[in-house]
């Protein structure tokens, strides 16, 4: 995998919108902590923009994008939020000189679509808290986007979860993968992804329990969870019973979709809709392993 520059100071990052509509004032804690760590925040042009649910025209938030991306003095592009809006425009950007001149792509929720997309190009991206989520998250979420973005090492320890799963060995494997829904959406388009023999990343808010169970039996149906040497399970917030009660809860769902197989699936990783929200390098080669009490998990340098 090709990792992109990292970010030193006096470094420029691109600040676009592509998909729900963002207030200017949603960003003021994201801008600062920017500025704080001697970066130089790029708001593009049309980032602030209104057009129904949207930050703009599909025509608008595309060439903001393509802008940052065809911009070389833009070492990373940092989007102000998710919700939908991404998948509207993939087809219409053009990747050519970003594949030759990499950069960081720093986001999650609706952002998978170019995590995913970007993957194909055996590039790394970045899933991580958004600007409008900065004055919300743990110091610990911060820390570990800067951490990332400058190069350094990164590793989490997290408590062992009751709803784990043959965690016993250590896995090693390349990291992939994103919001749920979004890995659900984009099967059989060009940013689906292979995930065979890789670790597989999901997170999710607000579906109800059977979407999630049938979003999990697509992902299978597709081979997605065929091959995998391990699932790691962000936050999984706000998943809903429908009026008829659906009988399992969200972490029972995942294991009974994977039952047929025996790689480890590691539950609770602080990453996803939530004020802990800790960077994950994709595309990353990473090694977990556990002891009595604790998970590790260790991005090789």
């Amino acid at each position: 995998m090709i990792i992109p520059p990292y970010l030193k100071s006096g470094d420029k990052v691109g600040i676009v919108s592509t998909a729900k509509r963002t207030k200017s004032e949603e960003i003021v804690d994201g801008i600062q902590l920017l500025k704080s760590w001697n970066l130089v925040p790029v708001i593009g042009k049309h980032t602030f923009n209104e057009y129904h649910f949207f930050a703009g025209t599909d025509q608008e938030r595309t060439e903001d994008l393509q802008n940052m991306l065809d911009d070389n003095a833009i070492k990373a592009i940092i989007f102000t939020k998710g919700g939908y809006g991404t998948m509207k425009i993939i087809d219409a950007l053009d990747f050519t000189n970003f594949k030759k001149n990499p950069k960081w792509i720093v986001g999650y929720s609706d952002i998978t679509v170019l995590h995913n997309h970007i993957h194909n190009f055996n590039i790394e991206t970045l899933h991580a808290v958004m600007l409008q989520g900065i004055s919300k998250c743990t110091p610990e979420s911060k820390t570990s986007l800067k951490r990332a973005l400058f190069g350094e090492t990164l590793t989490y320890e997290i408590g062992k979860n009751e709803s784990n799963k043959n965690t016993e060995s250590v896995v090693e494997g390349i990291l992939v993968g994103g919001n749920l829904s979004i890995l659900y959406a984009l099967i059989g388009s060009n940013s689906d992804i292979d995930t065979s023999n890789k670790i597989l990343f999901f997170e999710d808010i607000d579906e109800y329990l059977y979407h999630l169970d049938r979003m999990l039996i697509a992902l299978k149906r597709s081979g997605k969870l065929s091959n995998l040497k391990a699932i790691l399970v962000g936050g999984m917030i706000d998943i809903k019973d429908s009026t008829l009660e659906y009988g399992k809860t969200a972490n029972e769902i995942i294991v009974e979709e994977t039952n047929s197989f025996d790689y480890p699936i590691y539950f609770g990783f602080p990453s996803g809709h939530q004020e802990d929200n800790r960077a994950l390098i994709l595309g990353r080669e990473i090694k977990i392993s556990s002891n009595d009490n604790t998970i590790k998990i260790e991005f090789k340098n």
